[in-house]
């Protein structure tokens, strides 16, 4: 990246205490959360964790019932204008104009946004390969995708966001959107902010991950520091015992008699200072996927 991640710059979205409810059932509960300036920020959590509750936010779709959101310092409801010019946006839906054809909904777009790039969006439309002549109504699942992508990242965003976007598309599509695309608006210095429920992808091009569930966010960290603070450690006892031996930082564990398996949080050198304390030996020390790290937390 052309500037240090994260960047010093003040945040691009910032929710301090946010509560969103419909009827019964809260979506967003207590949510405070920082994206910074630059780089790919994935927000992960099941279906119904309240992702696209917390988006629809940041786009001043919805008002949160307790709290503040601020996108580039304003409130998105309040000022739509100067927030939603900036951001680019794909949802899961890429609810398109069927009736229109790829370069009409392309002027269409372009007069929404004053810093439309017409020459940059024609690259793009070469690069998708799609037909400037074909009607929405004809295009694929994953035409689709792109012609929505295309009208997201033609007037050169500060922010895109990207609401579970590969969600049923095939393998090809899907790399065009989490390769080339996220990795080039993140290295231009702009900001994406990518939800999804595929954990693979996301820990492909994330920078920085924040796991939601039930409408509260329970991590926030680096992508790094995450996986560098989070390991599947064996531990082997003298003796055999019917329970396993409480270890300072575990989330979750497994295993019976004299043999223990844990998945712990913490530096690896503080684990085995704790396996000391309780008289076991390392036997096992794995490092986790962005998956399993989930799993652990949306289990614990």
């Amino acid at each position: 990246m052309n500037a240090p991640y994260p960047s010093l710059a003040p945040p691009i979205v910032e929710l301090h205490r946010v509560t969103r409810r419909f009827g019964a059932t809260t979506a967003l509960e207590d949510v405070s959360l920082t994206v910074p300036r630059g780089g790919v920020f994935g927000l992960i959590g099941g279906n119904g964790a309240g992702k696209t509750t917390l988006i629809k936010h940041v786009l001043g779709l919805l008002k949160p019932h307790a709290g503040a959101v601020r996108v580039f310092g304003l409130d998105p409801v309040e000022h739509p204008v100067g927030v939603l010019g900036r951001i680019g946006y794909l949802s899961e839906e890429r609810d398109l104009p069927d009736w229109m054809r790829v370069n009409e909904l392309m002027r269409y777009t372009q007069a929404f946004f004053p810093h439309w790039d017409p020459g940059y969006a024609e690259e793009l439309r070469e690069a998708f390969d799609l037909d400037p002549r074909a009607k929405i109504k004809s295009l694929s699942r994953g035409q689709r995708a792109r012609c929505g992508l295309l009208a997201a990242l033609a007037h050169r965003p500060e922010l895109l966001v990207l609401d579970e976007p590969s969600s049923g598309l095939d393998p090809v599509v899907r790399r065009d959107i989490l390769g080339a695309i996220i990795r080039t608006i993140a290295d231009e210095g702009r900001t994406v902010l990518f939800s999804s429920h595929l954990l693979d992808e996301v820990e492909r091009v994330a920078d920085q991950v924040a796991i939601i569930h039930q409408g509260r966010i329970l991590l926030t960290a680096p992508m790094e520091e995450l996986k560098q603070t989070h390991r599947r450690v064996t531990l082997r006892l003298e003796q055999a015992v019917d329970a396993p031996p409480a270890l300072v930082g575990a989330i979750a564990c497994s295993g019976e008699g004299a043999e223990w398996t844990y998945i712990c949080s913490g530096e690896g050198a503080q684990v085995r200072r704790a396996a000391e304390a309780i008289g076991a030996a390392v036997v096992g020390d794995d490092a986790l996927t962005l998956d399993e790290i989930y799993v652990s937390r949306v289990q614990a």
